[in-house]
């Protein structure tokens, strides 16, 4: 895939799901990893209303080079970044928040993480009057999502996943999109290697060991034999997505007891895990 094709792939998707309008105030959720700033770098370019918002994770090293490269990046493109601390908004590290909680529950370094970041990034987003979130995530990554939650046994949990995520529509809910989604992690790679972009190509030091990085080592293992099996697994899930949403309530969401958010629960999953922290 060139450069061109590359980019028109992503045109349509975003006109296939109509995930975004010009009209839309458009804040990318970016990492400094090669997604995101790819998918900026491309709303930027298509000439949409883009900002970036950056969610400081304090991860020593690792932290201080992704966020110089993003500070670069958004000066380079003339688009105005916002950026919160994990430390400042809720007092720790997300290293110290993860090290805390794996003790006391079951749960692994990326479900906290990703947790915790989706909370903010909503929150911080919906106080800044964006109309749309944009994430980087990539095909690889939505056909391992499908992978891990049926080998979980519920793919209802899946229900906000697709290239528009969410089931009902509420305003303290902003709406995430994800304009990579049918675009193999592969050729995003590529794509940012040769427009060469400020970014750090090796993965987050957490993620060894994660459930996430097996399934993937499994579908990459897989593709070897069977190119198309990551589109046919995204592809079969959102044949049935809107079966599976008809089956469950999509009535005015629940508001979290705690900190006021949208979630399933009376207490949201972000707030019961900064319980454990307190």
């Amino acid at each position: 895939m060139n450069q061109k094709q590359f980019e028109q792939k992503v045109k349509q998707t975003i006109r296939k799901y109509n995930l975004l309008k010009k009209s839309d105030k458009v804040m990318v959720a970016i990492s400094g990893g090669k997604d995101s700033m790819t998918v900026l770098y491309l709303l930027k370019k298509f000439g949409y209303n883009v900002s970036a918002l950056h969610i400081n994770l304090e991860m020593g090293r690792w932290s201080e080079a992704h966020l110089n490269n993003i500070k670069k990046f958004c000066k380079e493109l003339k688009v105005p970044l916002t950026v919160y601390s994990v430390r400042k908004e809720l007092g720790r590290s997300m290293c110290s928040i993860k090290s805390i909680v794996k003790s006391k529950a079951k749960l692994q370094d990326c479900t906290i993480c990703g947790i915790i970041r989706r909370w903010l990034i909503n929150k911080k987003a919906r106080q800044l009057g964006a109309t749309k979130i944009v994430t980087g995530h990539n095909l690889d990554d939505a056909s391992q999502t499908v992978l891990m939650n049926y080998f979980k046994g519920n793919l209802f949990i899946g229900l906000n996943e697709g290239p528009k995520v969410g089931v009902t529509q509420d305003k303290m809910f902003v709406q995430r999109v994800k304009p990579l989604y049918f675009i193999p992690e592969k050729e995003v790679e590529n794509y940012s290697r040769t427009m060469k972009f400020p970014v750090i190509y090796e993965r987050c030091p957490c993620v060894v060991g994660a459930y996430r990085h097996k399934i993937r080592g499994m579908l990459d293992e897989m593709q070897k034999t069977n190119s198309a099996i990551k589109e046919n697994i995204v592809n079969s899930f959102l044949k049935i997505l809107p079966s599976l949403r008809k089956k469950v309530s999509t009535g005015k969401p629940l508001y979290c007891k705690t900190c006021g958010e949208p979630g399933r629960n009376e207490i949201c999953r972000a707030c019961s895990i900064m319980q454990y922290i307190k």
